[in-house]
Protein backbone atom coordinates (compact mmCIF):
# COMPACT_ATOMS: atom_id res chain seq x y z
CA UNK A 1 0.00 0.00 0.00
CA UNK A 2 1.21 3.63 -1.03
CA UNK A 3 1.50 5.88 1.71
CA UNK A 4 -0.35 9.24 1.85
CA UNK A 5 2.88 12.04 2.04
CA UNK A 6 3.22 14.50 4.84
CA UNK A 7 2.22 18.16 4.08
CA UNK A 8 5.13 19.14 6.32
CA UNK A 9 7.60 16.99 8.50
CA UNK A 10 6.47 16.51 11.39
CA UNK A 11 3.17 17.55 10.85
CA UNK A 12 -0.03 15.52 9.75
CA UNK A 13 -0.92 14.07 6.39
CA UNK A 14 -3.99 16.08 4.39
CA UNK A 15 -7.02 13.54 3.64
CA UNK A 16 -7.56 12.86 0.05
CA UNK A 17 -10.86 14.06 -0.76
CA UNK A 18 -12.79 11.39 -2.92
CA UNK A 19 -15.89 10.00 -3.96
CA UNK A 20 -16.54 6.67 -4.72
CA UNK A 21 -16.74 7.42 -8.95
CA UNK A 22 -13.60 9.32 -8.57
CA UNK A 23 -11.43 6.44 -7.23
CA UNK A 24 -12.97 4.33 -9.78
CA UNK A 25 -11.88 6.63 -12.21
CA UNK A 26 -8.30 5.95 -12.01
CA UNK A 27 -9.14 2.04 -13.42
CA UNK A 28 -7.76 3.39 -16.03
CA UNK A 29 -5.05 6.31 -15.08
CA UNK A 30 -4.65 8.52 -18.50
CA UNK A 31 -8.72 8.92 -17.95
CA UNK A 32 -8.05 9.77 -14.11
CA UNK A 33 -6.04 12.83 -15.33
CA UNK A 34 -8.49 13.61 -18.07
CA UNK A 35 -10.81 13.96 -16.17
CA UNK A 36 -9.17 15.28 -12.77
CA UNK A 37 -6.25 17.09 -13.52
CA UNK A 38 -5.60 18.55 -17.62
CA UNK A 39 -9.50 18.29 -18.10
CA UNK A 40 -9.10 18.36 -21.98
CA UNK A 41 -12.84 19.12 -23.67
CA UNK A 42 -14.71 15.98 -23.56
CA UNK A 43 -16.11 14.87 -27.10
CA UNK A 44 -18.99 17.17 -27.65
CA UNK A 45 -22.42 15.94 -28.83
CA UNK A 46 -21.86 12.82 -27.30
CA UNK A 47 -24.74 12.39 -24.58
CA UNK A 48 -24.92 8.12 -24.21
CA UNK A 49 -28.87 6.73 -23.86
CA UNK A 50 -28.13 4.74 -21.65
CA UNK A 51 -26.81 7.34 -19.12
CA UNK A 52 -30.22 9.30 -19.87
CA UNK A 53 -32.56 6.77 -19.04
CA UNK A 54 -30.44 5.95 -15.79
CA UNK A 55 -30.72 9.66 -14.82
CA UNK A 56 -34.31 9.92 -15.76
CA UNK A 57 -34.72 6.52 -13.79
CA UNK A 58 -33.31 8.03 -10.51
CA UNK A 59 -35.08 11.32 -10.65
CA UNK A 60 -38.52 9.49 -10.99
CA UNK A 61 -37.93 7.83 -7.98
CA UNK A 62 -36.47 10.36 -6.02
CA UNK A 63 -39.13 12.20 -6.67
CA UNK A 64 -42.03 9.66 -6.21
CA UNK A 65 -40.32 9.69 -2.23
CA UNK A 66 -41.46 13.11 -2.64
CA UNK A 67 -44.73 12.89 -3.46
CA UNK A 68 -47.34 12.95 -0.23
CA UNK A 69 -48.72 9.49 0.98
CA UNK A 70 -51.74 9.46 -0.76
CA UNK A 71 -49.84 10.26 -4.49
CA UNK A 72 -47.41 7.34 -4.07
CA UNK A 73 -49.02 4.95 -6.87
CA UNK A 74 -47.30 2.95 -9.44
CA UNK A 75 -49.55 5.66 -12.14
CA UNK A 76 -47.31 8.50 -10.81
CA UNK A 77 -43.83 6.90 -10.95
CA UNK A 78 -44.86 6.41 -14.43
CA UNK A 79 -45.93 9.84 -15.10
CA UNK A 80 -42.96 11.22 -13.42
CA UNK A 81 -40.57 9.30 -15.62
CA UNK A 82 -42.82 10.47 -18.50
CA UNK A 83 -42.51 14.77 -17.22
CA UNK A 84 -38.41 13.54 -16.71
CA UNK A 85 -37.83 12.67 -19.71
CA UNK A 86 -35.26 13.64 -22.05
CA UNK A 87 -34.35 12.41 -26.07
CA UNK A 88 -30.70 12.62 -25.12
CA UNK A 89 -28.43 10.00 -26.67
CA UNK A 90 -31.26 8.20 -28.83
CA UNK A 91 -31.18 7.26 -32.74
CA UNK A 92 -34.26 9.20 -32.74
CA UNK A 93 -37.60 10.06 -31.78
CA UNK A 94 -39.18 6.51 -32.00
CA UNK A 95 -36.60 4.87 -30.13
CA UNK A 96 -36.37 7.34 -27.47
CA UNK A 97 -40.73 7.20 -27.10
CA UNK A 98 -40.54 3.13 -26.64
CA UNK A 99 -37.47 3.35 -24.38
CA UNK A 100 -39.33 5.87 -22.57
CA UNK A 101 -42.73 3.62 -22.16
CA UNK A 102 -40.21 0.68 -21.19
CA UNK A 103 -39.05 2.94 -18.03
CA UNK A 104 -42.48 4.05 -17.17
CA UNK A 105 -43.17 0.58 -17.10
CA UNK A 106 -40.10 -0.45 -15.09
CA UNK A 107 -40.71 1.79 -12.50
CA UNK A 108 -44.17 1.61 -12.21
CA UNK A 109 -43.84 -2.22 -11.35
CA UNK A 110 -41.15 -1.47 -8.86
CA UNK A 111 -42.90 0.85 -6.44
CA UNK A 112 -45.81 -1.34 -7.01
CA UNK A 113 -44.10 -3.49 -4.74
CA UNK A 114 -42.93 -0.78 -2.37
CA UNK A 115 -45.20 0.28 0.89
CA UNK A 116 -45.52 4.02 0.31
CA UNK A 117 -45.59 4.52 3.66
CA UNK A 118 -42.34 2.92 4.80
CA UNK A 119 -40.55 6.43 4.41
CA UNK A 120 -36.79 6.05 3.69
CA UNK A 121 -34.57 7.57 6.07
CA UNK A 122 -32.82 9.33 2.95
CA UNK A 123 -33.09 9.75 -0.62
CA UNK A 124 -30.20 11.23 -2.87
CA UNK A 125 -28.54 11.61 0.78
CA UNK A 126 -25.18 13.09 0.69
CA UNK A 127 -23.01 11.05 3.15
CA UNK A 128 -19.55 11.35 4.32
CA UNK A 129 -16.70 9.56 6.10
CA UNK A 130 -12.83 9.90 6.97
CA UNK A 131 -10.73 7.54 7.18
CA UNK A 132 -7.01 7.80 8.66
CA UNK A 133 -6.09 9.02 4.70
CA UNK A 134 -9.53 10.13 3.07
CA UNK A 135 -12.18 12.33 3.75
CA UNK A 136 -14.85 10.31 1.38
CA UNK A 137 -18.47 11.51 0.58
CA UNK A 138 -21.60 10.84 -1.54
CA UNK A 139 -24.69 10.43 -2.53
CA UNK A 140 -26.89 7.34 -1.87
CA UNK A 141 -30.34 6.98 -4.08
CA UNK A 142 -31.82 5.68 -1.00
CA UNK A 143 -31.24 4.65 2.95
CA UNK A 144 -33.79 2.69 4.62
CA UNK A 145 -34.01 1.94 8.36
CA UNK A 146 -34.34 -2.43 8.25
CA UNK A 147 -34.97 -3.16 11.94
CA UNK A 148 -33.21 -0.20 13.27
CA UNK A 149 -30.05 -0.52 11.06
CA UNK A 150 -29.31 1.36 7.98
CA UNK A 151 -29.63 -0.22 4.54
CA UNK A 152 -27.53 0.83 1.96
CA UNK A 153 -30.00 0.90 -1.60
CA UNK A 154 -28.98 1.86 -4.78
CA UNK A 155 -30.79 1.46 -8.00
CA UNK A 156 -29.59 0.18 -11.38
CA UNK A 157 -30.63 0.23 -14.89
CA UNK A 158 -28.13 -1.62 -16.77
CA UNK A 159 -28.86 -4.80 -18.64
CA UNK A 160 -26.67 -6.72 -16.80
CA UNK A 161 -28.64 -9.06 -14.04
CA UNK A 162 -26.83 -8.55 -10.67
CA UNK A 163 -25.63 -11.19 -8.18
CA UNK A 164 -24.99 -11.55 -4.82
CA UNK A 165 -21.05 -11.18 -5.65
CA UNK A 166 -22.18 -7.66 -7.38
CA UNK A 167 -23.19 -6.20 -4.10
CA UNK A 168 -20.48 -7.99 -2.13
CA UNK A 169 -17.45 -6.64 -4.20
CA UNK A 170 -18.93 -3.19 -5.21
CA UNK A 171 -16.20 -0.30 -3.32
CA UNK A 172 -18.60 2.23 -3.26
CA UNK A 173 -21.61 0.16 -1.61
CA UNK A 174 -19.48 -0.45 1.23
CA UNK A 175 -17.82 3.37 1.44
CA UNK A 176 -21.42 4.39 0.94
CA UNK A 177 -22.35 2.30 4.23
CA UNK A 178 -19.16 2.91 5.81
CA UNK A 179 -20.23 7.16 5.08
CA UNK A 180 -24.11 6.57 6.05
CA UNK A 181 -22.92 5.06 9.26
CA UNK A 182 -20.38 8.40 10.39
CA UNK A 183 -23.20 10.88 9.20
CA UNK A 184 -26.42 9.46 10.67
CA UNK A 185 -24.45 7.76 13.73
CA UNK A 186 -26.43 4.71 13.06
CA UNK A 187 -25.14 0.66 12.77
CA UNK A 188 -25.75 -0.55 9.03
CA UNK A 189 -23.85 -3.30 7.04
CA UNK A 190 -26.84 -3.98 4.26
CA UNK A 191 -26.43 -3.10 0.83
CA UNK A 192 -29.08 -3.67 -2.07
CA UNK A 193 -29.01 -3.64 -5.28
CA UNK A 194 -31.98 -2.80 -7.27
CA UNK A 195 -32.08 -3.87 -10.78
CA UNK A 196 -34.90 -1.73 -12.14
CA UNK A 197 -34.93 -4.07 -15.80
CA UNK A 198 -36.09 -7.28 -13.76
CA UNK A 199 -37.13 -5.78 -10.28
CA UNK A 200 -34.77 -8.17 -8.77
CA UNK A 201 -32.70 -7.21 -5.77
CA UNK A 202 -28.83 -8.21 -4.58
CA UNK A 203 -28.20 -8.09 -1.40
CA UNK A 204 -25.13 -8.54 0.38
CA UNK A 205 -24.79 -8.09 4.74
CA UNK A 206 -21.35 -6.59 5.41
CA UNK A 207 -18.88 -7.17 8.50
CA UNK A 208 -16.85 -4.61 9.98
CA UNK A 209 -14.05 -6.76 8.25
CA UNK A 210 -15.22 -6.65 5.34
CA UNK A 211 -16.09 -2.90 5.44
CA UNK A 212 -12.52 -2.64 6.59
CA UNK A 213 -11.05 -3.95 3.93
CA UNK A 214 -13.13 -1.99 0.92
CA UNK A 215 -11.41 0.94 2.92
CA UNK A 216 -7.89 -0.67 2.69
CA UNK A 217 -8.56 -0.64 -0.61
CA UNK A 218 -9.94 2.68 -1.11
CA UNK A 219 -6.77 3.87 0.87
CA UNK A 220 -4.26 2.26 -1.38
CA UNK A 221 -6.02 3.61 -4.27
CA UNK A 222 -5.75 7.23 -3.53
CA UNK A 223 -2.32 6.41 -2.10
CA UNK A 224 -1.58 5.27 -5.62
CA UNK A 225 -3.24 8.33 -7.34
CA UNK A 226 -1.06 11.06 -4.73
CA UNK A 227 1.72 9.19 -6.13
CA UNK A 228 1.01 10.08 -9.89
CA UNK A 229 0.32 12.91 -8.99
CA UNK A 230 3.59 14.08 -7.11
CA UNK A 231 5.69 12.53 -9.97
CA UNK A 232 3.89 14.39 -12.53
CA UNK A 233 4.21 17.80 -10.73
CA UNK A 234 8.00 16.50 -10.47
CA UNK A 235 8.06 16.46 -14.00
CA UNK A 236 7.76 12.84 -14.79
CA UNK A 237 6.70 12.45 -18.46
CA UNK A 238 2.35 12.31 -18.28
CA UNK A 239 2.00 9.05 -20.17
CA UNK A 240 4.59 7.56 -17.23
CA UNK A 241 2.52 8.93 -14.25
CA UNK A 242 -0.57 8.31 -15.47
CA UNK A 243 -0.76 5.61 -18.52
CA UNK A 244 -3.45 4.75 -20.66
CA UNK A 245 -5.23 0.78 -19.80
CA UNK A 246 -6.59 0.65 -23.29
CA UNK A 247 -9.92 -1.88 -23.31
CA UNK A 248 -12.64 -2.47 -25.64
CA UNK A 249 -14.96 -0.09 -23.27
CA UNK A 250 -12.83 2.58 -23.99
CA UNK A 251 -15.56 3.34 -27.01
CA UNK A 252 -17.54 4.67 -23.92
CA UNK A 253 -14.60 7.29 -22.90
CA UNK A 254 -15.74 11.23 -23.15
CA UNK A 255 -12.14 11.61 -23.70
CA UNK A 256 -11.58 8.98 -26.65
CA UNK A 257 -10.67 11.50 -28.80
CA UNK A 258 -7.38 12.77 -26.84
CA UNK A 259 -6.33 8.95 -26.52
CA UNK A 260 -4.54 7.22 -29.82
CA UNK A 261 -4.54 4.07 -27.82
CA UNK A 262 -7.86 3.94 -26.55
CA UNK A 263 -9.05 5.09 -30.03
CA UNK A 264 -7.06 1.77 -31.38
CA UNK A 265 -8.27 -0.80 -28.71
CA UNK A 266 -12.07 0.16 -29.47
CA UNK A 267 -14.34 0.26 -32.18
CA UNK A 268 -17.10 2.47 -32.92
CA UNK A 269 -20.33 2.65 -30.85
CA UNK A 270 -23.62 4.06 -31.17
CA UNK A 271 -24.84 6.31 -28.86
CA UNK A 272 -27.69 3.93 -28.08
CA UNK A 273 -25.39 0.77 -27.86
CA UNK A 274 -25.60 0.75 -23.89
CA UNK A 275 -29.71 -0.16 -24.11
CA UNK A 276 -29.78 -3.88 -24.40
CA UNK A 277 -31.48 -3.82 -27.50
CA UNK A 278 -32.34 -0.86 -29.86
CA UNK A 279 -35.78 -0.92 -28.15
Amino acid sequence: MTVLPEALPGMPRSLFSCTPSRLAGFDCPRRYRFTYLDRPPPMRGRAWAHNTLGAVVHLALARWWALPLPQRTPAAGEALVVESWQDDGFRDPDQSGRWRSIAAAWVGHYVRGLDPARQPIGVERTVSATTDTLAISGRVDRLDDCEGALTVVDYKTGPHVLSVEDARDSQALALYAVAARRTLRRDGHRVELHHLPTGTVAAFEHTDESLARHISRAEATAGDIVSATDALKSGADPDDAFPPRPARSCAWCDFRAHCPEGSAASGEFQQWAGLDSDG
